[in-house]
């Protein structure tokens, strides 16, 4: 059982991993056509804006090309485990983990079996309801949208960078997060009541007091759900996370007699507090550089992000060694071999991490990572082949000086410069709407666009249109819109937002649509992440034959 307690540390990196899931979702178009502003169409409140500004128009024709959205079960499914993975690491939490066999016994004491399973039951049932409508009122209070827009916003992602390291400090011992003790108080003495209520008020009482431990794993579960723009993400990513932790309850008071195979209570349990710390640390450097990149800082780059990244798993592996030691660690004499082995596995990633400073992808983390070109220095990229359709007259495209495509693609950020350049080309568009805060955009262009086939077709058969929709530079005034619905669209992330809600009826990233640049019809289905190379391969290809080449 020593080798299980062990064991389940994997586990907390495996959270994180999986907490950052993006929703996808493929849709129909419908045609969009830009015009000179009416001043009769725009509000009394608006007559201020220049009138160079121009104004989004639905055309009253159907749409050319009609494709049914996919199923987004996929990021359900991954929201849920990801919350499994974190109750899995809450249980092994101090705060709950001494409390399993105390509740078990209240159970099993004085109660035939089928009642203690009964009892026990209904308590993991009330413990999944909690957490349930917890997650179900994010999205009431809030909504699904807003959530969603959270993670673009520079302020939000500010604000909570600052709340996990906090998070980590106080996994690492320096105070601890509690709620009112009022509170607990009073959902305790509930507890002492018979039936339903009784066993309610104690379940409450268990999420009151082990909140110290699970308010960080809860709070990072939360938002990561919700700006997935899943509508159910919250409940669904709760519902995983109580159904870890009402299961041991449940299983225990069924078969009593293994409780003594239990790890005993000891210093370990702060192990996995401070191991959690670091992780919460890492992965706290990413709200940071959404930031940066948001708001075109410049100073976060990827290679300050890799060596914070090289410094905190060192430790994080040098910690496991038993070499550094917090306020609450126990003392150790000797190392356990399942530690050790994590210790390998910690310091193994760290030296991987390492080529990454002169410009290695790094594919299995390139999510997490900021993007390529803010590569300072870059041996990796300069081996890619140069594309060949370049700016006339070595003009500099619209926008170049904010933003750089990947990988040294030849990209356009405006969509009717883009499209222009394709019409002189005669070649077919590819428009990628991305963000700088989107995971999967990353790890698209690290694993996929870094083929050499779909390099190839992306640089010398295509026109590649970039738009970041979540960016927050100010619009010149003569590139202000109005939306239909009078909304004044002043950034460019904002701008092509609304292009692609209005006209693709997606707000997901990234998103890829190719496209004929003379009639503005689909060249095939647009698709979401897909991380199969043969199948973006033929995802191009199907654009390319559509459009007769």
């Amino acid at each position: 059982m020593k080798f299980i307690k062990k064991a389940f540390l994997g586990l907390l990196f495996a959270y994180l991993m999986c907490s950052n899931v993006s929703a996808q979702d493929n849709t129909s178009i419908k045609d969009l056509t830009f015009t000179e502003i009416n001043p009769e169409l725009v509000d009394s409140t608006l007559k201020g804006t220049d009138t160079s500004a121009t104004i989004i128009e639905h055309s009253i024709e159907h749409p050319k090309n009609v494709f049914q959205p996919k199923d987004d079960h996929k990021t359900l499914w991954e929201i849920f485990i990801a919350g499994f993975v974190g109750g899995v690491a809450a249980l092994l939490m101090p705060c709950i983990f001494p409390m399993l066999p105390l509740t078990v016994s209240f159970f099993t004491k004085g109660s035939t079996k089928g009642k203690a399973f009964r009892r026990a039951g209904l308590y993991g049932f009330l413990i999944i309801l909690i957490y349930v409508v917890l997650g179900l009122l994010v999205t009431i209070i809030f909504g699904a949208d807003a959530l969603n827009s959270l993670s673009t916003n520079g302020i939000f992602n500010f604000c909570f960078f600052l709340l996990l390291v906090s998070f980590a400090a106080s996994f690492f011992g320096a105070y601890e997060i509690t709620l009112p003790s009022s509170w607990i108080n009073k959902m305790d003495s509930g507890s002492d009541k018979s039936g339903v209520a009784g066993l309610f008020f104690m379940a409450g009482t268990l999420t009151l007091v082990s909140f110290s431990c699970t308010g960080p794993i809860i709070g990072t579960l939360l938002v990561q759900a919700a700006t997935t723009g899943a509508l159910l993400g919250p409940a669904v990513g709760m519902f995983g996370f109580s159904l870890a932790l009402a299961i041991p309850f449940v299983l225990f008071a069924l078969f009593p007699s293994a409780m003594n195979r239990l790890p005993k209570s000891g210093g370990w349990l702060n192990s996995v507090k401070v191991v959690l710390g670091f992780l919460e640390l890492a992965f706290a450097l990413k709200f940071l550089s959404n930031v940066d990149l948001a708001y075109h800082w410049e100073w976060f780059d990827r290679e300050i992000f890799l060596s914070l990244w090289v410094i905190i798993f060192g430790m994080l592996g040098i910690y496991l060694l038993g070499k550094l030691r917090f306020i609450h660690d126990s003392p150790m004499t000797f190392i356990s071999v399942p530690r050790l082995f994590l210790a390998i596995i910690i310091l193994a990633f760290t030296v991987y991490l390492v080529p990454g400073m002169w410009g290695a992808p790094l594919k299995s983390i390139s999510a997490f990572l900021p993007p390529q070109e803010t590569q300072d220095f870059d041996l990796y990229t300069a081996g890619l082949l140069n594309p060949k359709h370049k700016a006339a007259n070595g003009e500099r495209h619209k926008y170049q000086d904010k933003f750089h495509a990947p990988l040294k693609l030849d990209a356009y950020f405006d969509y009717n410069e883009g499209l222009a350049a394709a019409k002189r080309l005669n070649k077919p568009i590819l428009i990628d709407f991305t963000g700088h805060a989107c995971v999967n955009c990353r790890k698209m262009e690290a694993n996929v666009w870094s083929d050499k086939i779909v390099y190839k077709m992306i640089s010398n058969e295509y026109v590649l249109i970039q738009l970041y929709v979540d960016d927050k530079s100010e619009l010149a005034p003569e590139d202000i819109i109005i939306s239909a619905e009078g909304k004044k669209l002043n950034t460019i992330g904002k701008k092509w937002s609304e292009l692609q809600i209005q006209k693709f009826h997606s707000n997901s990233q990234p998103f890829y649509v190719l496209l004929d640049p003379k009639t503005e019809t689909l060249l095939g289905p647009p698709q979401g992440a897909d991380y199969e190379i043969a199948n973006y391969q033929m995802f191009l290809k199907t654009g390319l034959q559509a459009f007769g080449k």
